[in-house]
This record gives C-alpha cells, sequence and structure tokens, in this order.
C-alpha cells in the first residue's frame, strides 16, 4: 500500500522509521518531511492545512492510507476532508480534535462525565482572571485555551509569574481566552490509547520531560526526552484511568454526535494510585512516539491501521519486556531565540536499537544543518532503562555540533541522578 505521512518534525521521523520497516508499505511519502525522514519516505511540498491539495496528491499518487501526524490539521478539519474524499485516514475530524484544540472544551467534557481533573476556570476578560489567580493564590497553573504547540502552559511559582503569563495570553488580542486551574501534585505521565467510538486499546505509556534544564528547571518546552514504558502507570492505576478518564470521554463525545477516531493521548497527574487528567492531546506526543515506536517498529502500522478501519480490538499490539529512551538535541537558546542553519555532524549508528529521529532539519548544499528548536532524538532500547541511557548519551556525545544542548537527566524519575 502506499501511505502518505503528514507532518514534518521527531514524531514523523519516528513513524516512517516504523512503518518502513512493515512489508505491507510500497510507497512511503511525507509532507513536508525533514532531512532524516527523506531516507525512509520520499518528502513531498504540501501545505498540511489544505485538504483539497492532499486529497489531489493522494489521487495523483494512488495514495491508500494517511496518517496526519501534528495538531494543526487534525483542528483544521483535514481528516474530514481527506475521509470526505474517500481516502483512508487516521486522526480525528474536528468536532472530536476540539480536546486538544481548546483546553476550556476538555474541561466542559470531564465535567460532563464525571472524569477527575483539576479544580479550573475559564476566562476571557483579563481583569477577572487577575482577580481569580491573587484570590486562588500560588502555585497555580495558566493554560492559554487553543492550540501552543506543547508550550501555551505556565506553572506559576509566584502571582507576577501567574500575571506574566496572563498578560502574554490577552496581548494576542481579542478572543483570547484562559483557563486557570489548581496546581496538581503528583507525578506526571503519559498513557495512549487507539479508540474508534467507543472501542480502544492501549497503545503503549511514557514519561516526558517538559522543562529545558536539569533537575526539571528552567521554562516549559515542547519537550526535552522521554522514556517508556512509565513505571508509575502501574496496571491497577492505568486500570483505573481507562475507567474514569477514558471511557467516559470517549463515551460524552459519541453521545454528542462527535465520536473519536485516532490516538487519544491522555496527560495524567498521579497521586497516592489515583490519576486525573491534565490534558488531552489527540495525535501521538513528540518525544513519546520516538520511544513507542522504537520499541514497537513495524506493528505500529498494523495497530494504526486495525483502529482506522474499525477494528480496533484486532490491532492489539505484542509488548518485549523492554525500555526505550529519546533525548532531545535543541538548539541553544530554545525555547526563547535560537540560530538555524548550524552544520551537524552524525555519527555513525552500529548499534541494534538505536536511531538518531531528526525533527528540525534539512540539507543545505549536501550539509546536514539545523533547522528549528528542538532538532534530533537520540533514541535507544535495551532490556533496561539504564542501558538505553547510556547506549543514548553515548551517540549523543558522538555528534558534532556545538550550537546544541541537552538535558543530561532524563529518566531520573527511574533512574536517580
Amino acid at each position: 500500500m502506499n501511505i502518505l505521512i503528514l507532518g514534518g518534525g521527531g514524531r514523523e521521523h519516528a513513524l516512517a522509521w516504523a512503518f518502513a520497516q512493515n512489508p505491507k508499505v510500497d510507497r512511503l511519502f511525507c509532507a513536508p518531511g525533514n532531512a532524516g525522514i527523506a531516507e525512509q519516505a520520499t518528502c513531498v511540498a504540501l501545505d498540511v492545512l489544505d485538504g483539497a491539495k492532499i486529497l489531489a496528491f493522494c489521487a495523483e499518487n494512488a495514495v491508500d492510507f494517511v496518517m496526519i501526524g501534528p495538531e494543526a490539521p487534525l483542528a483544521e478539519g483535514v481528516a474530514d476532508a481527506l475521509r470526505a474524499g474517500g481516502v483512508a485516514t487516521f486522526g480525528p475530524g474536528r468536532e472530536a480534535a476540539r480536546l486538544e484544540a481548546s483546553k476550556a472544551f476538555t474541561k466542559e467534557i470531564c465535567e460532563a462525565c464525571g472524569a477527575p481533573t483539576a479544580k479550573s476556570q475559564t476566562f476571557t476578560d483579563a481583569d477577572a482572571a487577575r482577580a481569580y489567580v491573587a484570590a486562588e493564590g500560588a502555585p497555580i497553573v495558566v493554560k492559554a485555551d487553543g492550540l501552543a504547540a506543547g508550550k501555551g502552559v505556565t506553572v506559576a511559582e509566584t502571582l507576577e509569574e501567574a500575571n506574566a503569563a496572563l498578560d502574554a495570553i490577552f496581548a494576542e488580542g481579542p478572543g483570547a481566552r484562559v483557563v486557570i486551574e489548581e496546581f496538581m501534585t503528583g507525578e506526571e505521565a503519559s498513557l495512549f490509547v487507539l479508540a474508534n467510538g467507543t472501542d480502544f486499546i492501549v497503545i503503549g505509556s511514557a514519561q516526558d520531560h517538559k522543562r529545558a534544564f536539569d533537575g526539571d528547571e528552567g521554562p516549559n518546552t515542547g519537550g526535552m526526552g522521554a522514556y517508556s514504558p512509565a513505571p508509575v502507570l502501574t496496571p491497577e492505576v492505568t486500570e483505573r484511568a481507562l475507567a474514569e478518564i477514558v471511557a467516559p470521554t470517549l463515551a460524552e463525545m459519541a453521545r454528542r454526535g462527535a465520536p473519536y477516531q485516532g490516538v487519544l493521548y491522555a496527560g495524567l497527574m498521579i497521586e497516592g494510585g489515583a490519576p486525573r487528567l491534565v490534558e488531552y492531546n489527540v495525535r501521538f506526543g513528540d518525544p513519546e512516539t520516538q520511544v513507542i515506536a522504537m520499541r514497537l517498529g513495524a506493528q505500529l502500522l498494523d495497530a494504526i491501521l486495525a483502529c482506522a478501519e474499525g477494528r480496533v480490538a484486532e490491532g492489539a499490539v505484542n509488548w518485549a519486556d523492554d525500555h526505550a529512551i529519546t533525548v532531545v538535541m535543541a538548539a541553544k537558546g530554545y525555547p526563547g531565540d535560537y540560530a538555524k542553519g548550524e552544520e551537524i555532524g552524525l555519527p555513525a549508528i552500529d548499534l541494534p536499537g538505536a536511531q538518531i529521529f531528526h525533527a528540525g532539519t534539512r540539507l543545505s548544499d549536501g550539509r546536514l544543518v539545523s533547522n528549528g528548536g528542538r532538532v534530533l532524538n537520540v533514541t535507544a532500547r535495551a532490556g533496561t532503562l539504564g542501558e538505553a541511557r547510556d547506549r543514548a548519551y553515548a551517540m549523543l556525545d558522538a555528534v558534532a555540533w556545538p550550537g546544541g544542548f541537552a538535558r543530561r537527566d532524563i529518566g531520573w524519575r527511574v533512574l536517580g541522578g
């Protein structure tokens, strides 16, 4: 079959790498792709938000299946347009994608179905929001309501931080909306399910590292590293999360006439064995996809196809008793201002279960150069998390890129340090 992946980051490289191993695949396209993805797929210049042009490309190239990677085309309704045009597609429609596109909508759904989450209020008026923050005190969490590429959340330790976050959100102008919620304590982890309506299967768990620097210091980012599985998501905690959060959400979406089809990524806060929802994402996480794809390989595509075709139960995966870790190399200055176009030298990879996924790269006159904030995902798989970490950091230390930086403590909750 011929497959088109939409997106051009580390998540999409990991998906392309896994898909390319599956004998079902005849041709693999990616739009727009990146320098690393070009090793597995034909990269094409398509606007991922333009459903009509994507449909035309699918017709011209006999594309059988489209995998939508990022959240923006899902929120834009690209999955709806493709399915209406007769192209098998993985990803929720516009209405269901509101679970990520609007944090206020997610709170509404949680209230309707009784899913445990943080106490919150939603505001469109800046003065009312500031008064609420003053009354509640800090620490407190300030979230921009819409899509923000994983960086629209401020965990404010002080009232000054909270008000600065509010100023930034309301500076966007009319229509700005903010969700302010209580600061939840516990350990955060990510649970991924493939869902079609009210049917679903678990596809894996992971733990991300959002802060830019070691020790969970510095500003929030799109993610500086991850590992899988997440030990805090024990079978008991996972069952509670599915029964109390995921299943009721899917039932409520179906009841509203917006049944969910795709991967549903539940960010959870776990304390005392009790999970509460932090937020939903309606696509695979980045960098969590890198570790899940590394562990699943070719069977990831089989599970995704089963979900898209309404055969969710047939997509159950076989997990090895292993671990994977990914370390993000970012451009110095990220998530603030950073340089692009810096040359990168990659080491030869001769280890099994090891891969460097490209996130923000391109080729310039035959040279690999940086082209984004998060640039590389150095990923390894092994029998233990410690072995996977050692492999990943050995590869990372062999990358020749003076303009890059990485956290040195990915996996610290399990491994210490």
